[in-house]
């Protein structure tokens, strides 16, 4: 008899759905207490989304695989395991572990790399980091999720041998390195089955082949059938109440539609969890802004410096862009925290001291941002009662599946946000509302709008990010203050789950993008050298759609020409999660990547400007110059079908296959100092590098080897990575790493297993992908 026989069939069913957005609910029958999840990766938002429960917000999951910095990744992960600890999360929903395979994909700053070992090493480290501290992760999203457009219901049809190969690769590195207590299934199916249902590869590859102990968590309202997503190893439906488990499983297992041992399988991995979860761990205090810092700077990749980097002296720097002064430090959708503080470039620079003038130039979208002053919001029932109030750190209110307390959703008539603004400057500033429904909008007592806007697309996701904007051009005075209320009346909509989100948006006083442009030019001319903050928005890179094109938005890329041409010694900084066209790098004396670079972004940039810390970061996905010459572009399914048919070669497989010649390729990235590779020698499975700083700093260099067939094999790739470490030493010092070579590299999947690969390999060991100065044969007879 199992031990959980006696406990009605309704508890137990009732423990594997969701109670709402984000926790499971208590179950006393079975002595389960409740659970709480929260979205990740960067940083723990817990159960509001609202800025009024502030988070630490560390650089985007491309930020930290540019570290290749395993140990890194892990102590994020401590980080993130005490804020989970801090806001009574029990599990983190994250890492992700999909692949860069396109990229057009929207998503892909929340991933870590093209490459799948990469991505597995650093993924396991971040997974280590968190489960210390007693708090579960879901690696995510298993599997093939890979792009956005159709992502709940596409299928992709993709081969066995590119299953294994690449996109199961890193969730098996995980499994097997640091014993996830989570998967999170993916919303889209493969080879024709749903994730959710996919018992194929949940219970057999997953749990039977690898050996994974955990639970497995839907993808939120990514469960679709009962029975099915039961009999297919899902153990949790999220979110709830309404989900296909809870009285539905009950009902099949009364039925005999699902047996009763499955329905205990479940509820044994959940109370697992719980168990795995309770455990106090003795966490050492972490400074998550100053490990923010380092991890940013650390992740910051150089690709071009003409002699112009790091800043000497005291130099009158003119730094230029939209974004400098209002930084992304993040992408859009379910990754998104709410920081206490985000540190802008100009803050950051003008904090360390330098002299700095600053010149708006170009924004990357026209889209205005929440206000910044305080607010204070009110709930009123439908009858006018108060329901409660509130304090609005800035303009934008989101309230996804869990209200405020004391807000009864089923009763809530209207939301008021209200405050005092004092401008700063006078003339016409810009008060927009940002929502889909009912409004009403006063400025000093004039009403400027009160009716109905009406949502621009049928994608309730993109109604909830994207909503429209109505904008109002307002005279104010300087020092004037001005009370500004905007009122939403509720609609009762067919939401899933109880949701009220709006912003009251602002703008200070702006010239035209024409007179913009032209005044960056004298400010980069009159200065000794000029920083351009350029980068993507949320209208391009977020959860829920795929890019389509890798172009600057706005007038970006003429601001970079025209502030090169005033001024040669000019510094680009790029702000944007994953690749974009760079058309002018050669134009610039430095080109530097700084992904989402997180809260600290500017104390950061700060730092690796003058010197204080080097720019880390190696590129761990392939920068192309132009979208066309990128291998594997095509994100949209057919007819619901999204093809896999590159196979294996996607990413720096796929460019080394094709000869096309990226702007910058995997792995690359400069230092503030320089290397020689001095030998490599290969012992039982283990490679030695030594390596010698032969220039005047101190500095970090990430080693890596790639693995080759000594004759060409046109069914593999012509090189693919195999290890990599980071070294550090003094100038004039020499360091050896140690590189394990996984028995895998060799491998190739073949007839439903592993086949070690005929022939001799080399192994070219360096700087990037082809910068390999050491080469090793060796031989495997």
């Amino acid at each position: 008899m199992h031990p959980h026989d006696q406990i009605p069939v309704e508890a137990r069913a009732r423990l594997l759905a969701g109670r709402d957005m984000w926790s499971l609910p208590a179950v006393p029958e079975l002595g389960f207490d409740g659970l709480v999840m929260s979205d990740g990766p960067i940083g723990v938002r817990g159960t509001r989304w609202s800025a009024a429960d502030p988070s630490i917000a560390l650089p985007s999951p491309t930020a930290l695989a540019a570290t290749w910095d395993t140990a890194l990744v892990r102590r994020a992960g401590g980080l993130l395991a005490a804020e989970a600890r801090r806001k009574g999360v029990r599990v983190l929903l994250a890492p992700t572990v999909n692949l860069h395979r396109s990229p057009l994909g929207g998503r892909h700053f929340e991933c870590f790399s093209e490459d799948p070992l990469l991505t597995g090493e650093l993924a396991a480290g971040f997974v280590q980091g968190v489960q210390s501290g007693g708090v579960a992760v879901t690696v995510k999203h298993f599997v093939a999720n890979d792009f956005e457009t159709e992502r709940m219901t596409a299928d992709v049809v993709v081969s066995e041998r590119a299953l294994r190969e690449l996109y199961l690769l890193p969730f098996e590195i995980v499994v097997r390195k640091a014993s996830p207590y989570g998967i999170m299934t993916a919303y889209n199916g493969v080879n024709g089955t749903t994730m959710s249902e996919h018992g194929e590869l949940v219970n057999g590859v997953l749990r039977g082949e690898w050996g994974f102990d955990g639970f497995v968590v839907s993808d939120w309202f990514g469960a679709r059938d009962t029975v099915r997503a039961a009999l297919g190893g899902l153990d949790v439906a999220m979110p709830g109440p309404d989900t296909v488990y809870g009285p539905a499983l009950a009902e099949a297992v009364r039925a005999g539609e699902v047996p009763e041992e499955v329905l205990d399988e479940h509820v044994q991995r959940v109370l697992e969890l719980a168990r795995r979860t309770s455990v106090d761990a003795d966490l050492p205090e972490v400074d998550g802004q100053a490990l923010a810092r380092e991890i940013a700077a650390r992740s910051f990749t150089l690709l071009r410096n003409e002699g112009v980097l790091p800043l000497e002296g005291s130099p009158r720097v003119a730094l230029i862009g939209g974004l400098a002064k209002e930084a992304r430090v993040m992408g859009g959708g379910s990754a998104q925290v709410f920081p206490s503080h985000v540190v802008s470039p100009l803050e950051g620079l003008r904090s360390a001291g330098l002299d700095v003038v600053y010149a708006r130039g170009a924004d990357p979208s026209t889209r205005l941002n929440p206000a910044s002053f305080p607010l204070l919001t009110t709930a009123y029932a439908e009858d006018g009662t108060v329901l409660g109030e509130f304090p609005q750190p800035d303009g934008s209110l989101q309230w996804v599946g869990q209200m405020p307390e004391g807000v009864d959703h089923t009763v809530l008539g209207s939301v008021a946000m209200r405050g005092a603004f004092t401008p700063d400057e006078s003339g016409d500033h810009l008060i927009a509302i940002e929502g889909v429904g009912a409004f009403r909008l006063a400025v000093g007592g004039d009403v400027l709008f009160d009716g109905t806007i009406a949502p621009e697309s049928d994608d309730p996701f993109a109604a909830f990010f994207f909503a429209p904007q109505k904008v109002f051009s307002v005279p104010l005075q300087e020092g004037v203050e001005v009370e500004i209320e905007l009122v939403h009346r509720i609609a009762r909509g067919e939401m899933p789950v109880p949701f009220v989100g709006f912003a009251l948006v602002h703008r200070d006083p702006t010239a035209d993008p024409d007179t913009l442009l032209a005044e960056a030019e004298p400010a980069a001319a009159a200065s000794d050298l000029a920083v351009v903050v350029v980068g993507t928005s949320k209208e391009v890179e977020s959860e829920g759609f795929d890019r389509t094109s890798l172009r600057l938005p706005g007038r970006q890329d003429e601001l970079v020409r025209r502030v090169a041409a005033a001024n040669p010694r000019t510094i680009v900084v790029v702000n944007a999660g994953s690749p974009v066209e760079m058309p002018w790098r050669h134009d610039a004396a430095a080109v530097l990547l700084t992904w989402f670079p997180g809260q600290e972004a500017g104390h950061a940039l700060a730092d690796v400007l003058t010197g204080r810390a080097e720019p880390g970061g190696r590129l761990p996905t392939t920068w192309p110059a132009v979208l066309e010459d990128c291998p594997v572009t095509d994100v949209t399914p057919v007819d619901g079908t999204m093809r896999y048919d590159e196979g294996v070669f996607i990413g720096y497989r796929a460019w080394q296959r094709s000869g096309a010649v990226p702007a910058y390729e995997f792995g690359s990235g400069l230092g503030y100092t320089t290397w020689t590779y001095e030998k490599a020698v290969h012992e039982e499975g283990v490679l030695h590098v030594t390596l010698r700083n032969t220039g005047p700093r101190p500095g970090r260099e990430v080693v890596q080897t790639y693995l080759a067939p000594a004759s060409p094999d046109e069914t593999r790739p012509s090189r693919w990575l195999a290890a990599f470490a980071v070294a550090e030493a003094a100038p004039g010092e020499s360091v050896t790493v140690t590189l394990p070579l996984p028995e895998r590299a060799f491998c190739v999947w073949q007839d439903g297993a592993w086949v070690p690969a005929p022939g001799d390999h080399v192994l070219h060991t360096g700087h990037s992908l082809t910068d390999t100065p050491l080469t090793t044969r060796l031989d495997r007879s």
